[in-house]
């Protein structure tokens, strides 16, 4: 049997993927999402009547006869449709819809959403969105954009083929063959570029007709399954509805489930098992988050759908696990080898508590892109132990001393431990956004550490005492000098050419003004209060810091970036002079 083919909706933040499944299922999905994004994915099934009826007279013209039951598009930020939706091998997508503004061009989710493909080998189709936009154009009363190209006038098309080559160009830059969807003569070498305005449906037929053809012509082994074969799905979400009980909506991408067949899945602690009471499928053109009353009830559901399952023993099932029919009782290690290493940890990092294994997958992908690592993983609200496993990272790891909350609440008795220790918690249920609040706290902090470290740290300095230029011989000795190299502050400790201790910086000042510090060719007025002037310092002495063991390893090793090349070599000089005084060779 052919089943339909998984459809996956991706591209930047408001480029326009929910509002392009919208003009298709005439529905407002997008305005019941935070921040209008679809945060978890969402399934909707398009009945191939529909498909006929907005691709009616395209399909006339061709003969082009359709096989395939219908469409199941997902629509979903990107990442999650291939940690939730997955299998062994590969992603669960047949095809995917790479949604791109025409205005805007790739933006950074469509360059990941790019990459996610690519690392999955999944085909996809670009749908350069928003040609509604570009001035002068003229909208038309169809959904062909074929027919619509008929009503623009020259300056227009033109205006469309710049943005068009355009993003071919940033397509070839990233290793693609591509072209206009109707200039196209080998779709297996060449990337279909589909103009179109998902906010008046101008293209959206020729986007259906494309999907539709490509999903026959290419993927035909892959969409044929044995319609007996055991049940196997994701779990996109779990919720509890009243007369069912606890629910969970799933993905189902193989064979068939029955009522009162047995499915296993993930636990926080294990893999469990239940016994399915009810099968409730969406209404078509009906997205699976609304209400029960677009469900309707079935006997039994075949791949691919999305379904709704009712059955005791729900109440822990993991979103984003995988669900298996158990046929025999290897179902627990099956379980386990398709949900793999998503929780292991590091030794230091941020602490990361979300509400699924997708968003988890999908967090650790982009931290861990940005090279920041996660010393705990979690599903669930966040709880004073998560913040006490944060604090223990002040020691090792300050930029981890923190806890991520993708789409969980934090439990008050957290809250109160957050506040009193210093924790920051940083909460959220718009993906990328989260992310941006992390770097952006990072940075502060790590901006804070460096000041801070500014203040405390003795730097490699190099100065040269001024002849004639003693203002007090002691107590404190205040003379004129010339920073040669590197830096100098008040309560650095000064040593003479042969490693020997000078005395401690008292004060520096500047035409009798207190400083901070002195730089590189600065003159400027030191005093020190342990040297006398003709004794321990004379005119034209060179001096050095004395640079303390623990700030060369800090700033040779875990902070070189605070010395510029000269400093770095002034510093190995002070630490051979260190050498020497101590006898080492």
């Amino acid at each position: 049997m052919i089943r339909q083919p998984i459809i996956c909706v991706m591209g930047h933040v408001d480029h326009g993927k929910t509002t392009l499944l919208d003009k298709i299922r005439n529905s407002t999905i997008a305005a019941k999402e935070a921040g209008g994004i679809t945060q978890h994915i969402g399934a909707s099934e398009v009945p191939i009547s529909i498909v006929e009826k907005i691709c009616g007279p395209m399909l006339k013209a061709s003969g082009s006869k359709i096989t395939i039951p219908g469409l199941l598009f997902i629509d979903t930020p990107g990442h999650e449709a291939f940690t939730n939706l997955r299998k062994r091998g590969g992603s669960v997508s047949d095809l995917a819809i790479l949604v791109v503004d025409i205005t805007k061009g790739f933006e950074p989710q469509t360059i990941e959403a790019i990459n996610i493909l690519r690392e999955y080998k999944t085909p996809f189709i670009v749908a350069a969105n928003k040609v509604d936009l570009i001035t002068g154009w003229n909208s038309a009363k169809t959904s062909s954009i074929m027919e619509s190209l008929k009503q623009q006038n020259s300056y227009v098309t033109a205006e469309l083929d710049k943005r068009m080559y355009e993003l071919m160009g940033k397509l070839g830059e990233l290793g693609f063959s591509s072209e206009r969807f109707d200039r196209i003569t080998d779709f297996k070498t060449e990337l279909a570029i589909v103009p179109l305005s998902a906010k008046t449906g101008e293209g959206i037929a020729e986007l259906l007709m494309l999907v539709t053809g490509l999903s026959q012509k290419f993927l035909e082994m892959k969409l044929s399954i044995e319609v007996n074969g055991p049940g196997k799905g994701s779990i996109l979400e779990r919720k509890e509805i009243t007369g069912l009980g606890m629910t969970v909506d799933v993905i189902l991408y193989d064979g068939t489930l029955h009522v009162n067949d047995t499915i296993a899945f993930a636990t926080p602690d294990s893999v469990a098992t239940a016994k399915i009471k009810a099968l409730l499928k969406p209404k078509p053109l009906h997205e699976m988050r609304e209400s029960a009353s677009k469900f309707r009830q079935v006997d039994s559901v075949y791949a691919a759908s999305g379904v709704k399952i009712s059955g005791n023993g729900l109440d822990e099932a993991l979103p984003g696990s995988p669900i298996i029919q158990v046929v025999d009782n290897n179902y627990a290690e099956q379980i386990k080898a398709e949900i793999g290493d998503v929780f292991a940890a590091d030794d230091k990092g941020v602490v990361l508590k979300a509400d699924s294994i997708g968003s988890i997958e999908a967090l650790t992908r982009l931290l861990k892109a940005e090279g920041f690592s996660i010393s705990k993983k979690g599903l669930g609200d966040v709880t004073k132990r998560d913040i006490l496993d944060a604090f223990s990272m002040h020691a090792t790891d300050p930029k981890g001393a923190a806890v991520i909350a993708f789409n969980v609440n934090v439990d008050s008795e957290a809250s109160d431990t957050a506040r009193y220790s210093g924790i920051k918690i940083i909460e959220g249920s718009i993906i990328y956004k989260i992310i941006d609040d992390y770097k952006a706290y990072v940075e502060e902090i790590e901006k804070l550490s460096k000041e801070q470290m500014e203040k405390d740290v003795i730097f490699p300095a190099e100065i040269h005492i001024l002849r004639d230029s003693c203002f007090r011989v002691s107590h404190p000795a205040i003379f004129g000098m010339t920073v040669i190299s590197g830096r100098v502050k008040p309560g650095d400790v000064i040593m003479n050419e042969d490693g020997e201790v000078i005395g401690r910086v008292k004060g520096i000042q500047n035409d009798k003004t207190p400083v901070d510090s002195a730089k590189k060719g600065d003159t400027m007025a030191m005093s020190m209060d342990e040297p006398t002037f003709g004794r321990q310092i004379k005119d034209d002495d060179v001096l050095y810091t004395r640079v303390r063991d623990s700030d060369e390893k800090l700033l040779l090793y875990k902070a070189p970036d605070l010395l510029d090349d000269d400093e770095k070599a002034l510093l190995n000089k002070i630490i051979g002079i260190k050498k020497l005084a101590k006898g080492e060779q």
